[in-house]
């Protein structure tokens, strides 16, 4: 954000990734017997304008934000996805999950500090990003069964791409030089956290329900904070660990309701 505008870096960050994920597209096409469906399609259109609004949001609050609001507003997913879940599907959220969002979200205050500043503007903005983050994860579940998960990022990153284009080119200024300077933040995030990891997360939803695996996703702190730890050599404190150990407990009861998910089958 110091050297461009929120679209651009999402637009960016979405064409890269559609264009890395394209040749892995064609081969999963080749080698894949499942036909490409109206549904899909669509879906993959759906995901992509809830991804491309989530990530502007939260780019935009990132320039007034404070961190720990940040982190700790953004968590709002985990609140947020058992409940979108269950309007779309009317599947019910079990107990011992809820009470794992519920850890999941108390850990990440825990791990900030178990403080909150005053909300600005910016705040807001990564507060309303969660809604549409969750919408995100709920909707990919619906995509994972269909199979083709490549595709369906590709699809989902284009949307994101072209979307964020258009905003960029009627609202912000773009140059080569300003490019050149977000080059290394554009790469890392196009191809490793865009491309590579949302496309995981597909995958993995053939498996799992967006509830749960947004209460995994939140894990992401924890090794946020062993790097700060390892590279910054920041300490956490009582109050933080006492987080962390919130996080990974929730991870631990998801994949405890799991296991008895199929126990009972």
């Amino acid at each position: 954000m110091s050297h461009i505008g929120p679209l651009t870096f999402v637009a960016a960050r979405g064409l890269l990734a559609a264009a890395v994920l394209a040749p892995l597209a064609i081969l999963e096409h080749r080698n894949s017997k499942i036909a490409v469906s109206k549904p899909f399609v669509i879906t993959g259109i759906f995901a992509g304008c809830a991804f491309v609004i989530g990530s502007f949001l939260q780019q935009a609050g990132l320039k007034t934000a404070s961190v720990t609001n940040t982190a700790f507003l953004t968590a709002l997913y985990v609140v947020a996805t058992p409940f979108i879940s269950y309007a779309f599907t009317r599947h019910i959220i079990s107990p011992l999950i809820w009470s794992a969002v519920g850890l999941s979200y108390a850990g990440t205050w825990l791990l900030g500090g178990g403080t909150l500043g005053g909300l600005g503007v910016g705040d807001w903005l990564v507060a309303a990003c969660a809604f549409f983050w969750a919408l995100h994860l709920v909707i990919a579940g619906f995509a994972a069964p269909m199979g083709r998960s490549v595709l369906f990022s590709v699809i989902q990153f284009l949307v994101v791409g072209i979307t964020a284009l258009i905003g960029a080119l009627l609202f912000e200024t773009i140059t080569l030089e300003t490019l050149r300077a977000a080059a290394p933040d554009i790469l890392y995030v196009g191809v490793l956290s865009t491309a590579l990891t949302f496309t995981i997360l597909t995958f993995a939803l053939r498996a799992t329900s967006p509830t749960e695996a947004a209460i995994i996703v939140m894990t992401e702190t924890l090794f946020a904070a062993f790097g700060a730890w390892l590279i910054l050599n920041e300490k956490l404190t009582l109050v933080s660990w006492t987080g962390a150990g919130a996080i990974l407990l929730a991870a631990i009861i998801v994949q405890l309701q799991q296991v008895r998910s199929k126990g009972r089958k």
